[in-house]
Order: C-alpha cells, then sequence, then structure tokens
C-alpha cells in the first residue's frame, strides 16, 4: 500500500489499522515515548515498514518545541539560477530565525527520487520549497506527502498549478531578447539553447517572436552551460559571416561566445551582437558588456519562503501565486546590424 504502488500516501491512521493499534499509540511510538508495550511497539514499526509511512516532521517539530527548519529540493546548487533562488530563501529564513536544509535531486532516476525524498523527509521541517526548474524537482513534488506544506519556484506558468508558486515567466524573456534584436535591424537571430528543455521557456520565447515577424528561425545550436561550452559551439558552428546576432540560453554561454568571436576577428557588436540571459553579475562589468534578460531568482526565493511561512501561520493561500517580470538590460553587446 506504499505510495509507489496505490497513488497514495499512508498515513498514520493506516499505520493505526494494519498494527491494530490507537493513533494514539502511533503516535507514542513515533516520539520515542516510553509507555508503549514492547509487542504493540513491533507492531507499529512493522506496519510502518511496511505501508512505507514517513511520519509529518513537521508536525512532530512543532511538539516537540525543536527548531523550525524549512527544507529545499533543487536539481543544482552551483548554477546560477538555482544558487540564486536559494540564497533569497535563505535569506528570508534569517530574518525569521529560521534554518534552511537543501538537498539535491540528482536525476529523474526513482532511485535518485527516493534518496532525496528520504533524506529531506527524514529532518523536522515546517515545509518544502521545491526549485522546480527541471524535471527531477518536479517529480519528487509531486510524490511529497499531501500533508506537507510545499511552495514551487517555477519558470513556467502551468508550473504545478495545484501549488502555491512563484514564478517568472521564461518563455516570455526569450521573446523580449529576441525581439530585441529584430528591432534593432537584424534579419534573423541564431540561438546557442540547451538540448534538454529547448522546446520550452526562452527557447520557445526565441521561436516565437522570429515567427510572429515572419523571419527565418535557425537551427538552434546546442550546447552546454558554461563559458567554455559556448565558445566552443560557436567555433564548431557559428563562424560564418551570415550571422549577425546571437541569442544564448545564459550569460555564461555568451560569454564564451563573445570570446569566440574575438578568435574569429569578429567584433562584438560591430560584426555581431550578443545578448544573453540571467543578468549575472558579470554581465555588467564584461567588455563589452552583455545585454542581457533579468530574472530575479533571488525575489523567487523570498516570495517563496513567505508563501510557505504564511501556509504555516495559517494566513496562507493554498492557490497562491506571486508572478514577477522579466526584464531586458541594454548594454554594449547589442546593436543595429552594420550596413
Amino acid at each position: 500500500m506504499d505510495q509507489g504502488t496505490s497513488g497514495k500516501q499512508p498515513g498514520i491512521t493506516d499505520v493505526a489499522r494494519l498494527a491494530g493499534v490507537s493513533v494514539t499509540t502511533v503516535s507514542r511510538v513515533l516520539n520515542g515515548a516510553s509507555q508503549v508495550s514492547d509487542r504493540r511497539r513491533s507492531s507499529v514499526l512493522a506496519a510502518i515498514s511496511e505501508l512505507g509511512y514517513r511520519p509529518n516532521e513537521a508536525a512532530r517539530a512543532l511538539v516537540r518545541g525543536r527548531q523550525r527548519m524549512v527544507g529545499v529540493l533543487a536539481a543544482n546548487t552551483d548554477r546560477y539560477g538555482f544558487a540564486s533562488s536559494i540564497r533569497g530563501i535563505e535569506e528570508a529564513a534569517r530574518r525569521r530565525n529560521m534554518l534552511v536544509s537543501i538537498t539535491v535531486v540528482e536525476s529523474e532516476d526513482p532511485d535518485d527520487i527516493s534518496s532525496a525524498l528520504d533524506l529531506v523527509l527524514s529532518q523536522p521541517l515546517t515545509g518544502i520549497i521545491g526549485v522546480a526548474f527541471e524535471r527531477s524537482v518536479t517529480v519528487a513534488l509531486d510524490r511529497l506527502p499531501p500533508t506537507m506544506p510545499v511552495v514551487a519556484v517555477t519558470l513556467a506558468e502551468d508550473g504545478h498549478p495545484d501549488l502555491p508558486r512563484t514564478w517568472i515567466d521564461d518563455e516570455q524573456g526569450g521573446f523580449i531578447a529576441t525581439s530585441h534584436l529584430l528591432d534593432a535591424g537584424h534579419e534573423t537571430v541564431h540561438h546557442l539553447g540547451f538540448p534538454n528543455i529547448a522546446h520550452r521557456g526562452r527557447t520557445a520565447g526565441y521561436r516565437r517572436a522570429l515567427e510572429s515577424r515572419g523571419a527565418r528561425v535557425p537551427e538552434m545550436v546546442p550546447c552546454g552551460w558554461t563559458p567554455q561550452d559556448g565558445r566552443r559551439a560557436v567555433l564548431e558552428s557559428l563562424r560564418g559571416d551570415d550571422v549577425t546576432a546571437l541569442f544564448c540560453f545564459n550569460d555564461d554561454m555568451a560569454m564564451g561566445a563573445m570570446r569566440a568571436f574575438h578568435e574569429l576577428g569578429r567584433r562584438v557588436p560591430e560584426d555581431v551582437s550578443v545578448v544573453g540571459f540571467d543578468d549575472t553579475p558579470l554581465s555588467a562589468v564584461w567588455t563589452p558588456s552583455l545585454s542581457s534578460v533579468r530574472i530575479d531568482f533571488q525575489e523567487l526565493g523570498r516570495s517563496a519562503f513567505e508563501l510557505l511561512t504564511g501556509m504555516h501561520d495559517g494566513r496562507g493561500d493554498l492557490r497562491a501565486v506571486v508572478q514577477l517580470p522579466p526584464l531586458f538590460v541594454q548594454r554594449e553587446s547589442s546593436a543595429p546590424p552594420r550596413r
């Protein structure tokens, strides 16, 4: 009857029913109380094991008066979007004298999902924030117990529509960036993208902008996350003089691309305009400074924390949605094409 087979997370009443004891007895076993016989304790533990029951550590922590803690599920802690969102959560938590525990969901593999859930649910949490920029976290959020307060941080309007969430329209950001280059007079825009999520988000916005103008849609050039990946992709696939504008999936790719154009003897922005995404701190001090789409990841994290604590304090809305806008920041790397 575990969640993987029935689709429903077993509760404390299911444990009590299977063990043939009262809910109070199950609660005493979970809390380590001494006034339970060895026979009943063994029955409860056997039922917990058979059902795959995970106790609500949030409620237990409050009963015991333990330090409040917020759990964070993320697919990565290094990349800018994840790291900045987590930073926003941590800053908000410190103001409330709360702790933050971060669990990385390594992949969509069922074993990785289960390991992450076992780890996060073993802690005395008041709730969980899922930084759901990748599918591994999305899958993990879907498997959390319904009794656990959860807030999602997403980059799409339809991301976890059944949960309170904070989101920024990633697709609109891609549309804005590409439209900026088209408005400057470029006939089309090339794109360094990330292949695993090319069907949605900023890449989808890039394509929508070109199609809405009747412009040619070049094939996306697959790229990794790093500046080295961006440099390599340009040197291998975008050496031609027909490339006058390039929209990159993130700022790191864009900085690597600018280095590659320099090596090819092509000036930015005189010969080719480059636009990034995320508006990382280096964008403003790069040479030339990088035009980029600003995503306020820290505010996404702070807003998610406020939603979660509002739920905990009884003033939250289970349907609450906080939307933040993407903003285009024009700097030196983008200009009209040279005639």
